[in-house]
């Protein structure tokens, strides 16, 4: 069942949306060479406890996991795209880092995922990155009152596609609200004008994720961890949008300091 967020509600989602926006921008500062991946779960710990919020991942136990989760934050590396468990690495120059983190503040919850390059960039890995930016950004566009679910896949798919990558179909998007996972799911290949009618007040999690040359991908022993199966690199992004009278808003975009936070 969808359930429709007023507009209230949906403030309160943006509320939690900045406060997830604002910790990916830290870290986004703090992943450098050297810096071990669990220095970053200790920072995301250290700020959800500060701002009383609540972790979605904190024992989380999907029927594809490995028993609970018991980390607060996915952090993917190279070939690993989703779900990855921090563990005690330290990143190194070229390294790419996918972090994915939702959390729920005052019964609201918000998810988001930004992949930063570590140290020197190569250029296929800025290519990756990009296409899964503005895949993400062509399939919130599309997240309009009247369009159909497919015409947000499709938005996707077309700038996947565009750029010459293959699409799992296995995990994508999902509606989100009270609860991390909601429904529609979203996938990221779909046909235009088919699928569930959008409407004002829908609220879904957009995530675009893409592995170089497979869309075939195999889990780590951890049970947890998604990599391509053939060992190439992925990049993931993802945002909270609310689907609006006016359009598409992002709830997880990160403000400019000193930005009036009242949503146009």
């Amino acid at each position: 069942m969808i359930e429709l967020k007023s507009p209230a509600e949906i403030e309160r989602m943006h509320t939690t949306g900045r406060f997830v926006a604002d910790i990916l921008s830290e870290l986004g500062e703090i992943a450098d060479v050297g810096v071990n991946l669990l220095d970053l779960e200790h920072h995301v710990r250290d700020r959800i406890r500060q701002r009383g919020a609540t972790s979605c991942y904190w024992d989380y136990a999907p029927s594809f996991g490995n028993g609970p989760f018991r980390n607060v934050i996915c952090l993917s590396v190279n070939d690993a795209v989703l779900h990855g468990m921090p563990h005690d690495y330290t990143l190194r120059d070229g390294d790419i880092l996918s972090m994915d983190i939702a959390v729920g503040i005052d019964g609201w919850v918000a998810d988001s995922a930004r992949t930063v390059i570590v140290g020197t960039p190569a250029p296929e890995d800025l290519r990756l990155l990009r296409a899964t930016e503005e895949a993400l950004a062509a399939g919130t566009e599309a997240a309009r009152p009247g369009n159909r679910l497919g015409d947000v896949s499709a938005a996707i798919q077309a700038v996947a596609t565009g750029y010459g990558y293959p699409i799992n179909t296995e995990f994508g998007g999902h509606g989100i609200g009270r609860t991390m996972h909601e429904d529609p799911h979203v996938p990221n290949k779909g046909r235009a004008g088919r699928g569930l009618k959008l409407q004002a007040g829908m609220t879904l999690a957009l995530e675009p994720w893409l592995a170089r040359t497979t869309d075939r991908i195999v889990f780590d022993p951890d049970g947890w961890t998604i990599r391509s199966a053939d060992g190439s690199r992925t990049a993931h992004s993802e945002d909270t949008v609310a689907i609006t009278e006016d359009g598409p808003l992002v709830l997880t975009r990160r403000l400019p300091h000193h930005a009036d936070p009242t949503p146009a």
